[in-house]
């Protein structure tokens, strides 16, 4: 499994708008939405999902970068949606500093393992500081892409 078999290149946010952790939930929701990932119908069952998640423990785990996720009845496939802050995030991360990169996961609830795999997948890639730096630089959705893309073929040293 790779980033780009995760990530729906069409749910990037190079600027995020918001600036509170909810917020920026909703928007990376509504980002799916807008891909066709999910209908409107769930947008609110996927966000208070997330929410709820999140309130047993915080998804930021440190160096600027956060991994809200949640499996869920009704979802097709794995589907992640990146998220960058220029300003950052209070995430409530574990090293108590704010979020600049957000992938926020969701995925069917009857595939755990799948689940699991991707969560490896985007926690390799975001453990690398070199990846967390072009990440944090790119200014557009084709950035995010071209970044995933050189992640995938192992072009990016740590």
């Amino acid at each position: 499994m790779n980033l780009l078999e995760i990530v729906n290149t069409d749910a990037i946010i190079p600027e995020l708008a918001s600036s509170s952790r909810d917020e920026v939930i909703g928007e990376l929701v509504n980002k799916f939405i807008e891909a066709k990932v999910i209908t409107q119908d769930q947008r609110e069952d996927i966000i208070e999902a997330v929410l709820e998640r999140e309130r047993k423990g915080s998804t930021g785990f440190g160096r600027g970068v956060a991994i809200p996720h949640v499996k869920l009845k009704g979802i097709a496939g794995m589907n992640a949606a990146v998220g960058i802050s220029q300003g950052g995030i209070d995430f409530s991360a574990l090293d108590k500093q704010p979020v600049y990169s957000v992938f926020l996961l969701i995925s069917p609830a009857d595939d755990p393992e799948q689940h699991l795999k991707a969560m490896e997948v985007i926690f390799k890639n975001l453990s690398n500081q070199t990846f967390r730096k072009f990440l944090r630089q790119s200014s557009s959705k084709q950035d995010v892409i071209t970044l995933l893309e050189d992640a995938d073929a192992d072009k990016i040293a740590n």
